[in-house]
């Protein structure tokens, strides 16, 4: 059963404009299925991790694209990274002649660190570049959703076409994840992810890093998954793994990187110097941090110690999706100051700012508690939005309004 993307409609554009079209994200989330069901009838398909495909690659590029011919698309290019340069020879010789040049590759990888500096360094001006995550609420419940916007107008439209769900709805949810296989099949949620594991994080993160210390980063993945929503402090990282700060700061890269972890960046204005400079981290799958953090059902942890932080993960990385889907980068952070002062998230438009809050309540008290921080910083502040398991979208009061987390 294939699952639309929201993705799908800005590739399509982008391919009538740019010579290739790139869709990264981490392994399993549905890129080269995406492409298959969008590519033309003549455009051929080939992965990188076929041994075959991989060495003709390697060995002579220019007779794998002969053997290849476009328009292509190319699984896990990544893998062959010296491609890059005879496809942008193959891509300038089709716009010197005079002839069309667009849509001529599509391309997927795993591996953002490495595809971002190779593509930079190849393909600069000639690149289309998305991200692909696993399936956002909206996808599985086949429903319209561009990027969420915290304004009281799009919010209000954004629920017209809003799925009800309990908060039992929402953790299991949360629980199972938003990995293809998973919502698509009756495969056992364990074995996938234990598999998963297994065969992708352990062998890309060990052929992109020379990951030495297998036992410590598995015992590294665990220890991030337990403080998903949490700030990243990389001298603790390294002392309960028993690796340098270097190593946990170049880990943490890379999970970054292989689309395993969202770093949300804490908002800094120079008219404040008391603003915390610690990023936080958020598993974009869920089902993946709960796995990992051995929640063995939905209603443990729905009730349990990490309740709060697994909620805000899925709240922060449904709105990431949102915006990846769009084709749209991200451009809020999260606020704390010195004085712990902290708001979830913050939207920044220009010199407008709009503080978001995350809380597992249907009506919070006090919400807006730390909302009057913003003052100091002398900027224009819209209402406030507090994301919360309302039934509907409520004011709590003028400047500050609830909005159910099914709704996003």
């Amino acid at each position: 059963m294939y699952i639309s993307r929201h993705l799908e409609s800005q590739i399509l554009e982008a391919s009538r404009h740019y010579p290739v079209v790139m869709v990264g994200g981490q392994r399993q989330v549905g890129k080269s299925t995406m492409l298959n069901h969008l590519k033309e009838t003549n455009r051929r398909y080939v992965s990188l991790d076929d041994g075959n495909a991989r060495r003709l690659a390697q060995d002579d590029p220019a007779l794998f694209f002969e053997t290849y011919p476009e328009p292509l698309l190319i699984d896990e290019f990544q893998r062959v990274p010296s491609i890059l340069l005879e496809m942008k020879k193959i891509v300038d010789q089709r716009a010197l002649a005079g002839e069309e040049n667009d849509g001529m590759f599509w391309l997927t990888g795993s591996q953002k660190f490495r595809m971002m500096r190779d593509v930079s360094e190849s393909l600069a001006g000639r690149i289309a570049i998305f991200d692909l995550s696993g399936f956002s609420s909206a996808e599985l419940d086949g429903r319209p959703a561009g990027p969420f916007r915290p304004d009281l107008s799009p919010l209000r439209e954004r629920l017209k076409t809003g799925k009800k769900k309990t908060v039992q709805d929402i953790y299991a949810q949360i629980f199972r994840g938003g990995m293809p296989k998973l919502c698509t099949t009756r495969l056992d949620r364990d074995r996938y992810y234990m598999d998963y594991i297994n065969t992708y994080l352990d062998r890309d993160i060990h052929d992109l890093a020379q990951v030495g210390k297998l036992r410590e980063f598995n015992d590294f993945l665990v220890y991030m998954a337990a403080r998903t929503s949490q700030p990243v402090k990389y001298s603790e990282i390294a002392k309960a793994i028993g690796v340098s700060q270097p190593t946990a700061k170049t880990w943490v890269s890379l999970l970054e990187s292989s689309g395993i972890l969202y770093i949300l960046r804490p908002y800094f204005s120079n008219v404040s110097k008391r603003l915390v400079k610690t990023p936080k981290a958020y598993f974009m799958d869920t089902g993946l941090a709960a796995y990992l953090c051995r929640w063995p059902d939905a209603e443990t942890l729905e009730h349990g110690a990490m309740d709060g932080a697994f909620l805000e993960t899925y709240v922060v990385s449904e709105i990431v999706k949102s915006y990846w889907n769009a084709g749209k980068s991200t451009d809020f952070y999260y606020y704390r100051d010195a004085d712990q002062k902290e708001i979830d998230l913050l939207f920044v438009e220009g010199d407008t700012l709009t503080p978001v809050e995350i809380k597992k309540s249907k009506e919070p008290a006090h919400p807006d508690k730390n909302f009057t921080v913003l003052n100091k910083l002398k900027k224009k502040v819209q209402p406030a939005i507090v994301l919360c398991l309302s039934d509907e979208m409520i004011p709590y009061q003028r400047n500050t309004w609830y909005y159910p987390i099914w709704g996003l």
